[in-house]
């Protein structure tokens, strides 16, 4: 795992960049962009070409995904539960296998939770609350496929965006809006855009990468994950069409983006994120003068020079290969349990129980403060979005006010944690966060977002 970051460079920390580094940094980054930032139409949706790969990849799989997914997860918690027991030597003297197959407790738990809940869904066997298509069967036929295909093509071609320079140069030119607003990188803008044109998984993906490579401390790798790993385009299609009001889609999304950047701008200045540590990864903290342009350079030439010596570090093809093998194994064995287990688990919580409709009402007052119409049937769409973020909708789809089915559409994109995909890919990755963080932040993305969407909601109807 690289650990030296080129943003940290000074003047005379390293030899000048060579001018023919020029061709290795544009090359790879003009693909990188392309292949997840680049805006296409496909099958009458925006997205970007890795979301197009991965869909072309479950097409060809479509029979036998479901199989391969069930054998690794299950295979994994084996693995893993026998691995706890008695490491095997080549697995114990290899760090990435070491990493991969030896879990803390807790995720060994997680994990063989996972094993079993997704044979129990395969095989339709066992308690009907775990697999039914509700709860285990939504994870596994209807977020897992897509995960997979997605953490293939994102792992393998990712760096196309990390390696090459690309990060370094728009970290640079963007410092100077991301640090004032949001007190973070220039290069964080990039996760928000791989999300909001491609798929959160991307952005999450990404921003743990970022922070295993020390481009990000604690504090900003938590604030990136949890605030910018924005809702993609094409699902907020699909959450506008299941509260039919597709026609409002543009008043829809501008009221997600709005109430997104309100978010953004407040949640990181509250516990529990601006009580991160601002250290890397391995407890080491950052130079005050990273992010200082030098005399003689503008910010533009500054950060082509940061991003030439980047490109210049990658010394073979095979290297650059390797990383994307272990980028998109780590997330496809490693993250995929998690998902099964912990997306399950506040599933069945959602569908069995009444924890989050008993949950729901003490925000009857704050609904009705807010002149939003049939307040006690909202209030019991708002914390289920924790476990999944679809549910919200599926349950407004029955109130009569168009007013409120919008107002409830778009909270559940903004409350962006849930359980079932961003929320366990976080806990999955190495970034600092934990499950009652994840839940106060879902809360106070809530509160937050709830009056910005109520007040462009009251201007439409």
């Amino acid at each position: 795992m690289q650990t030296n970051t080129t943003n940290k460079l000074a003047p005379n920390d390293a030899e000048p960049p060579v001018k023919g580094n020029f061709w290795k940094f544009f090359i790879p980054s003009i693909i990188g962009l392309f292949l997840f930032m680049a805006p296409i139409s496909y099958d009458g949706n925006l997205t970007i070409p890795v979301a197009v790969l991965a869909k072309t990849l479950q097409g060809v799989l479509e029979g036998s995904l479901i199989g391969i997914i069930t054998l690794i997860i299950s295979g994994m918690a084996l693995a893993s539960l026998l691995c706890a027991i008695k490491t095997p030597r080549f697995i114990e003297e290899n760090d990435f296998l070491n990493g991969l197959f030896k879990p803390s407790s807790l995720w060994l738990t997680v994990r063989i939770i996972g094993g079993l809940a997704v044979a129990l869904t395969y095989f339709q066997v066992g308690p009907e609350a775990i697999w039914e298509e509700n709860t285990g069967g939504l994870v596994l036929d209807g977020l897992l496929p897509t995960l997979f295909s997605v953490f293939i093509f994102a792992g393998l071609l990712l760096p196309f965006l990390l390696n090459f320079g690309l990060l370094e140069l728009f970290g640079t030119l963007l410092s100077k809006i991301m640090r004032p607003l949001f007190n973070l990188p220039g290069r964080s803008a990039i996760d928000c855009m791989a999300s909001w044109l491609g798929d959160g998984s991307v952005g999450i993906l990404m921003t743990s990468k970022q922070y295993e490579s020390k481009f990000y401390t604690q504090r900003e790798a938590a604030v990136v994950g949890t605030t910018f790993s924005a809702v993609s385009i094409t699902f907020s299609l699909v959450v506008i069409a299941q509260v039919e009001l597709e026609h409002l889609f543009l008043p829809f999304y501008g009221a997600i983006c709005l109430a997104g950047f309100v978010a953004a701008v407040i949640i990181p200045r509250l516990p529990p994120l601006s009580r991160k540590k601002d250290v890397f990864i391995d407890g080491s903290k950052p130079h005050h003068d990273a992010n200082a342009i030098p005399a003689g350079h503008s910010t533009f030439s500054w950060g082509m020079d940061l991003a030439l010596r980047k490109a210049g570090q990658v010394t073979s093809v095979s290297s650059v290969a390797k990383e994307g093998v272990k980028n998109a194994v780590d997330m496809v064995f490693g993250v995929l349990p998690v998902v099964m287990g912990l997306g399950t688990i506040a599933l069945v919580i959602a569908e069995y129980t009444s924890v989050f409709a008993i949950m729901g009402k003490p925000f009857v007052p704050y609904l009705e403060l807010l002149a939003i119409p049939e307040a006690v049937a909202a209030s019991q769409t708002i914390v289920v979005g924790f476990a999944d973020m679809f549910i919200p909708s599926i349950l407004a789809a029955s109130i009569d006010s168009e007013l409120t089915r919008f107002v409830i559409a778009a909270m559940s994109v903004t409350q962006l944690i849930y359980m079932s995909e961003v929320g366990a890919l976080l806990l999955g990755s190495k970034i600092p966060v934990n499950i009652g963080e994840l839940f106060i932040i879902f809360i106070l993305r809530t509160l937050i977002t709830l009056p910005v969407i109520a007040g462009v909601a009251h201007l439409i109807f």
